[in-house]
């Protein structure tokens, strides 16, 4: 019992995006930022205090030993909210991820200014976190990165719909957004167990970074930015942890 407790609680947190927990405020600058997370609330503690904290750098990968990951993804309508840290979008059931044989529901994908995660150091200027959960509430996020380019096909609908004022969500069952078309063709990825990157920056995530990155135009990044210029949790140290890299 309590082991489902504490999953489900990993669950709500994410799920529910980046939000304000028990009344306490957090944010990404100034003394409410991630240096200051661990002094809001005691049930931060694990933001300073975790020793598997996301995200990461992906600096060096053991080849051929991450999971194999299968995707199942159909259209789903639109519901977007402006959390007051980033823009969510929350998928009904039915759209799928297969890490092995162990299966995913995906319950929500929002965004990250720059990308969170590193590669060699450098970041991309836009992620997207795409949430899953499975029967007992463990989670398993995949990171998918953006770079600049093109306009992103799979972003329009959610772009033309976005919500400015914080606390604001539209439900529009008539705009489906195309979730496939989120993912880059290749799956390689990166894997690795970390954290929520927001308080209370809870433990016990799978992670999947995918390796090659979709593109963004310059009028999307612009679009997003104009509601959060930055809301980017620092790298984090790796501790020991091994990262792998698989199909």
């Amino acid at each position: 019992m309590q082991v489902r407790q504490f999953a489900l609680g990993i669950f709500l947190a994410l799920a529910a995006g980046p939000v304000l927990a028990d009344g306490e405020h957090w944010g990404y600058a100034g003394q409410d930022g991630p240096e200051h997370w661990a002094e809001l609330s005691e049930k931060y503690a694990t933001c300073a205090s975790g020793k598997h904290q996301s995200p990461i750098d992906i600096d060096k990968a053991v080849m051929g030993d991450a999971a194999h990951l299968a995707f199942d993804y159909h259209d789903a309508p639109l519901h977007i909210v402006n959390n007051g840290h980033t823009i969510e979008v929350d998928i009904p059931a039915g759209n799928t991820l297969r890490v092995n044989e162990h299966r995913y529901e995906l319950v929500q994908f929002h965004f990250h200014t720059p990308s969170e995660e590193a590669f060699h150091g450098k970041h991309y200027p836009m992620v997207a976190h795409l949430v899953h959960k499975d029967a007992e509430g463990h989670l398993a996020v995949v990171a998918v990165e953006f770079e600049r380019g093109g306009q992103n096909r799979a972003l329009q609908p959610i772009w033309s719909h976005l919500p400015v004022k914080a606390g604001e969500v539209h439900d529009y069952r008539n705009i489906k957004v195309h979730l496939k078309q989120l993912l880059p063709t290749h799956k390689m990825h990166y894997a690795f167990e970390g954290s929520l990157t927001t308080p209370p920056c809870t433990e016990g995530v799978s992670w999947f970074v995918m390796e090659k990155p979709v593109s963004i135009s310059n009028q999307q990044l612009a679009s997003f930015q104009r509601l959060y210029p930055n809301n980017a949790r620092p790298i984090q140290a790796l501790n020991g942890r091994v990262i792998h890299e698989g199909r």
